[in-house]
């Protein structure tokens, strides 16, 4: 409308010059008619006789036009202004921090589920760029304090750090504790890694921290998303009582197979499949050092599936798989994704081989991926008869809920699942249910507990590190000391809540007769509490942590 409001300006008013003033030549009519665009033209000044209805159109349409483009002008220059504005201003937003691939994959997916978004990235944002009032963004250096104060972030719910950079994901994120650290309630910090190892290690330091400031924060890694994502979307099923294993396959190098495998072994345990039901074949050159490595940190993995270790490349262990269907699952994960891509592509063998399909974890062929699997009618490639899947890892990372169910979120949810267990018909009705219904103060109970986890190992000289074979023992003394440092937390965030101490339990008064000291608290209270304990060692070592003393006892040695 724009450019026709302006053509139809410039034709009228040509027509209405030659037809008011036939003597002038091309150039003056050009002239006058210009003329117009800056509200007048001096032939018409004052007009001593009727002007032709193109004139006279013309007359009207060209200062619009022109009246349109400085409007236009102003709000371009102006729009980063207001969008930073805006960005400043916004609450109960997320704020995604980064300029990689997956910064970007994951604003478009928070977009996509309604919440309001502040892009932080160093590249300019072109004028144009984000013009939807729920997705917002700031251009500049996201470790200034000033940067992240223009995205609101004291007023967000949730900051995303998704650097390519893991120093400059750490720098952000302790600018953000710095300008947080204040306030009563603060956004979720997620900080991206992009070594899973350092991600794994640096979760255990921040566990240990967990209680020694306000806010959450912690560490995710793209592979641990994805591997859980892979799940939700394709679940596995235990079979018949009577009926054959599950059977799996898992090739490839890098730390993705690594990841799946444990997560595998994790699932089956949470649908109930008994470790005689689930059958891993590892295949790499280096498959039994990884599997050791493994089962060294994760003690509930020998226990969850029976896994199997060939230390071979894939090419040839293909032609000594049975058929038919000797694999209910392959995964390939190999960092040659050209070379894995052609043998997915081109090996019968695979096709063959497997019952459900062949999963081909990328990090690099996105848009092969939604070639393959676009939707129903979409699909530009042939999955094979369903059985090629090619799954893109950083696309099924880029999920807020599951970078939400944090080390944090998932111990506490194991906590009210214990409580479930072990409470039974003492459970209040209030808390006696899933955690998906649970209220959010009770789910702040549990996670309370697993930040406690800190207090009570610093208490003890101890601290939280990633497990290699051994867990720490705890005497019958230690046990007692932290079962009573539980006792105490629990009865300070309860009293904190509003309950109080009663000779019998009201969950409408909130009264509750285990608000007590320790020293007067009676038996079965205080094995609750020692019961806690030990499950959180329990926890502890199935994430793959163990509990470490700083300071050993020197035991003498003879000669």
């Amino acid at each position: 409308m724009f450019g026709f409001v302006g053509v139809a300006g410039l034709v009228l008013g040509l027509a209405g010059m030659r037809n008011f003033l036939p003597a002038l030549d091309g150039s003056d009519r050009w002239y006058y008619t210009i003329q117009l665009f800056v509200l007048g033209s001096d032939p018409l000044q004052p007009p001593h006789e009727p002007l032709p209805w193109q004139l006279q159109a013309a007359r009207f349409l060209a200062p619009l036009f022109t009246l349109a483009a400085v409007a236009e002008t102003g709000r371009v220059l102006l729009a980063g202004e207001m969008r930073r504005l805006r960005s400043r201003t916004a609450r109960r937003h997320a704020v995604v921090c980064g300029d990689t691939p997956f910064a970007e994959a994951l604003a478009a997916q928070l977009f996509a589920t309604g919440e309001r978004v502040v892009v932080v990235r160093r590249a300019p944002i072109r004028a144009f760029e984000l013009r939807h009032r729920r997705m917002l963004g700031v251009s500049g250096d996201a470790r200034s304090p000033e940067v992240l104060r223009a995205a609101g972030l004291r007023r967000a719910r949730y900051l995303y750090i998704c650097g390519d950079d893991d120093e400059f994901n750490h720098a952000v994120s302790v600018t953000a504790g710095t300008e947080l650290q204040m306030l009563r309630t603060s956004p979720w910090i997620f900080v991206q890694l992009n070594r899973q190892q350092t991600c794994h290690l640096l979760q255990a330091r921040r566990l240990g921290a967990a209680g020694s400031n306000r806010f959450r924060l912690d560490y995710f890694h793209v592979d641990d998303v994805a591997a859980r994502m892979l799940y939700r979307l394709n679940p596995l099923h235990p079979p018949a009582s009577d009926g054959p294993p599950v059977r799996l396959l898992i090739s490839g190098d890098g730390s993705f197979p690594r990841v799946l495998l444990v997560e595998t072994a994790r699932y089956w345990r949470s649908v109930g499949g008994r470790p005689d039901q689930l059958e891993i074949d590892l295949i790499g050159a280096d498959a039994g050092r990884t599997l050791a490595t493994l089962l060294a940190r994760f003690p509930f993995l020998a226990s969850a599936c029976q896994v199997r270790a060939h230390n071979e490349l894939l090419e040839t262990w293909l032609p000594r798989i049975t058929r038919p269907a000797r694999y209910d699952r392959i995964h390939l994960c190999h960092r040659d994704e050209p070379r894995m891509l052609d043998l997915a592509l081109a090996s019968t063998e695979l096709w063959q081989a497997v019952a459900d399909a062949v999963y081909v974890a990328t990090y690099q062929a996105t848009a092969l991926a939604e070639a393959f699997h676009g939707g129903e009618h979409n699909d530009l490639l042939d999955e094979v008869g369903g059985k090629l899947r090619v799954y893109p890892i950083i696309t099924r990372a880029c999920d807020a809920r599951l970078i939400a169910d944090d080390l944090t979120e998932r111990l506490a949810r194991r906590f009210h699942q214990r409580y479930l267990e072990t409470a039974r018909g003492a459970a209040s009705p209030s808390s006696a249910v899933a955690w998906a219904q649970l209220s959010e103060s009770m789910r702040n109970a549990n996670r309370a507990q697993v930040q406690g986890i800190a207090a009570k190992m610093q208490k003890l000289g101890c601290v939280i590190a990633v497990r290699n074979g051994e867990d720490g023992l705890i005497t019958e003394q230690e046990l007692e000391e932290l079962a009573e440092l539980e006792h105490r937390r629990w009865c300070e965030e309860r009293a904190g809540q509003g309950w109080r101490h009663a000779e019998t339990r009201d969950e409408r008064r909130r009264r509750h007769p285990d608000l007590v000291a320790w020293k007067d608290l009676g038996e079965t209270g205080r094995q609750k509490a020692r019961e806690a304990v030990r499950y959180m060692t329990e926890m502890l070592a199935d994430e793959g942590f163990t509990i470490v003393r700083l300071n050993e006892p020197i035991r003498a040695t003879t000669g």
